[in-house]
C-alpha cells in the first residue's frame, strides 16, 4: 500500500488492506516481491499527478521483470482521472474509485482473467467504506469515520466532487466501532470527517455530533477522543461545551482558516468571516485555557492582495496556533478558484508564504516555552521522533496534541502512558530530557507487543522506489476543512 493526502485516505487504506487480506492476500514488507501494489492517491496537490505517474513510471520496469505482478490506483485523483490512468500508464491493471473500494479483490481477479486492465469508477457510494473489512496499522489508536463526502462548495476544493455529497452513519453504529477498538486494545480514537460538524445532518439532528462526542465519553477503556475537521460556519457552541465537559476528549481543536481576509473567505466561498472565527477561537480557549488550537492556511488565493495577505498574519497573531498546515495556492482543475482572474505570481506567494511561516514559527515556539517546566501525559508512539536512534529518546503525543521526545527505556511500549516533564521547547515538538516521573504498562501496549510477537513473512529483497505517505508532521492534518 502506497498512501498520499489527508487522514480520510489513510483510513481508506487500512479498508483496503483489510479487504486484500480478507481475500488471502499477504502483506509484505518494502523488502519482498509483492503480487500487488495498491496506490491510494490525493487529488487536492499541485503536483498530485506527477508523484503519481513518475512512480508509476518507476514501477514499470520492474513490472517487467515480475509479469505476474499487479499494479492498482485508486483514491481522489483515480476518481479525477478515470481512464486516463491506464491510457498514460497502460502497465496498469485496476482503477477504481473513491466511491467502490469494496470491488478491489474482484477488480483485480477479474484483470487477471481477462489479461486487460479493469476501470471501475461509480458517481455514489456503493457501500459505506466502515462496513468493509480493516488493517488497522495502529494497535493504541484507530480513525474511526462518522461521514463520508461533503456538502460545502469552497472554490479552492476538489474534494466534494470527487467524495460526493456527505453521507452520515447512524451513532450507534459509530460507536460500535469505537466500542470494537477499545476491546481490541486501543486507547485513542480520532472521529473522521470531512465536515464533522455537519455532522447529523442526514437524519435532522444539527447536535448529533455533541452528543456523540458525550457518548465516547461514557465508553468504558477509552481515554483518548480527538475528532478532524470542523467547519467554522458549524461550529456550535454545545460542541465547546462537551469537549470541556467530556474527560476523555482531548483538549486540542483543528479549526481550518484558510484566510484572514473577509475579502478572500468570500471568494473561497467560506461562509464565516474573520470575526465569527477568532470568536470561536476565543469561546474555546474561555472553556478551556489549555487547548491546543491548529489551522489550515492557503496562500496566494486568486485576487489575495498584500492587505489581504496582513489580514491573514493580523488573525494569525491574535488565534496563537501551535502549529498550522500552510498551503501556497496551486490551480486545481475542476475547481471554480482556477479559472478565476488576478492568479497571484508565483514570486509574490513565495514571498508571502516565507513571512507567513516565519510569523507562525515564532508564535509555535512561544506557545511550546509556555510548557517547559510542566508535567504531561504522553502516548507512547510508534516511530514519531526521526532522530529516535540517535538520541536514545522515544516519542508520543501529549493530551493536546503535540509531538514530545523523552528520555525513555525499553520497557516503555508503543501504546503504554509516562508523564514526564517538559525540559525544552521548539516551535514543532517538546523535549523531556529529565527521568520519566511514572510508566503505565497498558493493554495497548499488550496489544502492541502481541503484534510484534506474530510472525511475518520472508522476504526478497526488490528494490522498489522510495513512495507513499511524508514523514510524519507536528499534529494530525484535516481533511478538507
Amino acid at each position: 500500500m502506497r498512501t498520499y493526502g489527508c487522514q480520510m485516505n489513510a483510513h481508506d487504506s487500512e479498508r483496503i488492506s483489510g479487504l486484500l487480506e480478507d481475500a488471502g492476500y499477504v502483506r509484505v514488507s518494502d523488502a519482498t516481491t509483492p503480487d500487488v501494489v495498491v496506490f491510494n492517491t490525493c487529488a487536492v496537490r499541485e503536483n498530485a499527478d506527477n508523484r503519481l505517474y513518475g512512480n508509476l513510471g518507476h514501477l514499470h520496469p520492474v513490472k517487467k521483470a515480475n509479469p505476474g505482478m499487479q499494479i492498482a490506483v485508486g483514491g481522489c485523483l483515480a476518481q479525477k482521472d478515470k481512464g486516463e490512468i491506464t491510457k498514460r500508464a497502460p502497465w496498469v491493471d485496476v482503477v477504481f474509485g473513491t466511491h467502490n473500494i469494496g470491488s478491489l479483490p474482484v477488480l483485480l481477479e477479474r484483470a487477471r482473467h481477462n489479461s486487460e486492465a479493469q476501470v471501475e469508477i461509480l458517481e455514489s457510494l456503493e457501500v459505506f467504506p466502515s462496513t468493509l473489512p480493516t488493517r488497522r496499522e495502529s494497535t493504541y489508536a484507530g480513525w474511526v469515520s462518522i461521514s463520508v463526502g461533503c456538502n460545502n462548495t469552497c472554490t479552492f476544493c476538489i474534494v466534494p466532487s470527487l467524495r460526493g455529497t456527505e453521507k452520515d452513519r447512524r451513532p450507534g453504529d459509530i460507536l460500535a466501532e469505537v466500542r470494537a477498538l477499545v476491546d481490541a486494545g486501543a486507547l485513542e480514537v480520532t472521529l473522521l470527517g470531512q465536515n464533522v460538524n455537519s455532522y447529523g445532518v442526514e437524519f435532522g439532528d444539527r447536535y448529533a455530533f455533541g452528543k456523540l462526542l458525550r457518548a465516547c465519553g461514557g465508553i468504558d477503556g477509552l481515554e483518548r477522543v480527538r475528532f478532524t475537521s470542523p467547519h467554522p460556519k458549524d461550529f456550535t457552541d454545545d460542541v465547546i461545551a462537551a469537549m470541556a465537559e467530556t474527560p476523555n476528549v482531548c483538549h486540542s481543536l483543528h479549526m481550518p482558516l484558510q484566510s484572514g481576509s473577509d475579502a478572500v473567505l468570500k471568494a473561497m466561498r467560506r461562509s464565516y468571516r474573520r470575526e465569527r472565527y477568532l470568536g470561536i477561537i476565543d469561546k474555546v480557549r474561555a472553556a478551556m485555557p489549555d487547548a491546543a488550537i491548529t489551522t489550515d492556511i492557503i496562500v496566494g488565493f486568486p485576487g489575495e492582495t498584500e492587505a489581504d495577505f496582513l489580514d491573514t498574519l493580523e488573525v494569525v497573531r491574535a488565534a496563537r496556533f501551535s502549529s498550522a498546515f500552510t498551503f501556497q495556492y496551486s490551480i486545481r482543475p475542476g475547481t471554480p478558484a482556477a479559472t478565476m482572474p488576478d492568479q497571484v505570481p508565483k514570486a509574490v506567494v513565495q514571498d508571502r508564504y516565507d513571512r507567513l511561516i516565519a510569523t507562525l514559527e515564532d508564535i509555535s515556539w512561544d506557545e511550546n516555552k509556555k510548557l517547559v517546566g510542566q508535567t504531561v501525559e504522553v502516548l507512547v508512539a510508534v516511530g514519531e521522533g526521526r532522530k529516535d536512534g540517535r538520541t536514545g529518546r522515544l516519542s508520543g503525543r501529549a493530551r493536546d496534541g503535540r509531538l514530545v521526545h523523552f528520555a525513555g527505556d525499553a520497557t516503555m511500549r508503543p501504546g503504554d502512558i509516562v508523564h514526564t516533564t517538559i525540559t525544552y521547547a521548539a516551535p514543532h515538538h517538546l523535549n523531556a530530557d529529565g527521568p520519566v516521573l511514572s510508566h503505565r504498562r497498558t493493554r495497548a501496549g499488550d496489544a502492541w507487543a502481541a503484534q510484534q510477537a506474530a510472525p511475518r513473512p520472508a522476504g526478497v529483497p526488490l528494490g522498489l522506489p522510495t513512495i507513499g505517505a511524508p514523514p510524519p508532521t507536528p499534529a494530525p492534518a484535516g481533511a478538507c476543512g
